[in-house]
This record gives C-alpha cells, sequence and structure tokens, in this order.
C-alpha cells in the first residue's frame, strides 16, 4: 500500500487533500483509481486509512476510512551525528538510517573530513539529503519525515548533544565487547541517544577524548574496522532491536 506525508492543514474532519508532486505520482506513476487504498501520515504520530475519492488538476481528495496513532516509530529519539563523508556516501546513510528509524542526522564537520562545505554548498547538500530522507520516510512507512539538519562545527555538534541522555561514540580503542553490550542493554525506552561517527579518515584523538570529556561512552562495533557509511547503521540496527516495542 502506498504511503504519503501531508500538512496537518490539509487534513479535515472526513477528508485529505494531496498536494504538490504526489499529484502527478499518483495519477501518472502509480496510476492509482477511484476507491483505491493509501496510507497517509501527518508527521505529528497520526496515520490515516484513505481512499482515494478524486482526481482534481492540481489536488487528490482522499476519503478518510480510519484514524490511528502511529506505531511506526521508536520509543526513542535517535541522533545520528555523522562525520562529513563524501556525496554518495552520505545519501546511503541518510536513506538507511530513516529506514531504521532515527529521529534526525546531523552532518558534523570534523578534522578528517575530505568534504568540506561553505555555506551555500552546505545549504544545497542539506536540501538534497532531507528530499532522500522524505522520500525514505514514504517508502518505509515512518509516522515523521526525519529532519537532515544544517552542518555542525564538531563543537556545535557536542553542545547539542549536551541535551541527549545517552550519547555513544563507536572508537577503535574503546573497552571490549562486554562493557558495550552492557552499556547498549542499559538504555531504557524513551531515552534520548546520540551517536557520533567519524569520516573515512576516522576521529583525530582529541575529539574522541573531547567527546568523553562532555559525558560521551566510547563504545566498540567488534574487532572489524567499519566504513563510515557501515559503522552508524551497524550501531543503530542494534539499538532498534533493543529499545523496539
Amino acid at each position: 500500500m502506498q504511503h504519503f506525508f501531508v500538512d496537518a492543514s490539509q487534513v479535515s474532519e472526513e477528508t485529505i487533500r494531496i498536494e504538490g508532486s504526489d499529484v502527478n505520482h499518483m495519477k501518472n506513476v502509480l496510476r492509482m483509481r477511484i476507491g483505491e487504498e493509501v496510507t497517509v501520515s501527518d508527521g505529528q504520530g497520526k496515520e490515516y486509512l484513505c481512499q482515494v475519492r478524486d482526481f482534481e488538476e492540481e489536488q487528490v481528495q482522499l476519503k478518510i476510512v480510519e484514524t490511528k496513532a502511529s506505531d511506526a516509530e521508536l520509543p526513542s529519539k535517535i541522533y545520528l551525528f555523522q562525520g562529513l563523508p563524501k556525496q554518495e556516501k552520505m545519501e546511503l546513510i541518510v536513506q538507511k538510517c530513516v529506514e531504521l528509524g532515527i529521529y534526525a542526522v546531523v552532518p558534523v564537520s570534523m578534522k578528517r573530513c575530505v568534504v568540506k562545505l561553505d555555506a551555500k554548498k552546505g545549504a544545497k547538500k542539506v536540501e538534497r539529503w532531507n528530499t532522500i530522507a522524505a522520500s525514505a520516510a514514504k517508502q518505509s512507512g515512518r509516522g515523521i519525515v526525519p529532519e537532515v539538519m544544517s552542518v555542525k562545527t564538531y563543537k556545535e555538534a557536542l553542545e547539542m548533544a549536551k541535551d541527549l541522555d545517552v550519547v555513544l561514540v563507536p572508537y577503535e580503542c574503546a573497552e571490549g565487547m562486554d562493557h558495550t553490550k552492557e552499556l547498549i542493554q542499559s538504555i531504557k525506552p524513551g531515552q534520548s541517544v546520540g551517536i557520533f561517527i567519524g569520516p573515512e579518515g576516522g576521529f583525530e584523538e582529541k575529539e574522541v577524548e573531547t567527546a568523553i570529556s562532555e559525558g560521551a561512552k566510547p563504545i566498540t562495533l567488534g574487532k572489524r574496522i567499519l566504513r563510515t557509511e557501515t559503522a552508524g547503521l551497524a550501531i543503530l540496527s542494534v539499538l532498534m532491536f533493543q529499545l523496539e516495542q
């Protein structure tokens, strides 16, 4: 069943209006018909089972059949603080993290980042990444569209992470797997979690030391060295299974 997102203003008591590019997608790509069922999320936790009622020139009218709270979201808000990788890798990271339940992705400029973005280029990249996030949220039936935030400095990212309950830093010099398992198992549903992932060149040692001094917990992801586009997905998958209810 196809899944769409709308703004709350497009939802009335009995109907929902589909607008923008989704109209063409429904008409000419999916070739949907009157009476066909779709699901719709308002981005605020409500999900609607609907039937297509009418195709108009610039909108599609849906009839609301059932309303319920979305059950697609994890009980904890998880933030990925991702050291800026090359473009294709970041697009993959955003797409897969949204599928796995991330709440927000924060691109972070770190010492060993190969990619350097000025304000103009950064804004365009963030716009592109948010488009990918929206597409992945539709595909995976999310109740919200996770935000890809503007690019932060490492200092800004650490400051932002201070508001979270748990902050994890996967690092090759961290203690053994038993310590990591205990730490993951101690995270409770409802606690907010931050994950810091280094770029292709990895963290500088001082960056890890600074994060730990700010309260972050170093963890290991095993005996194998993971690429930057793999590390975040690995720990997010573990957290998904730990927190899913």
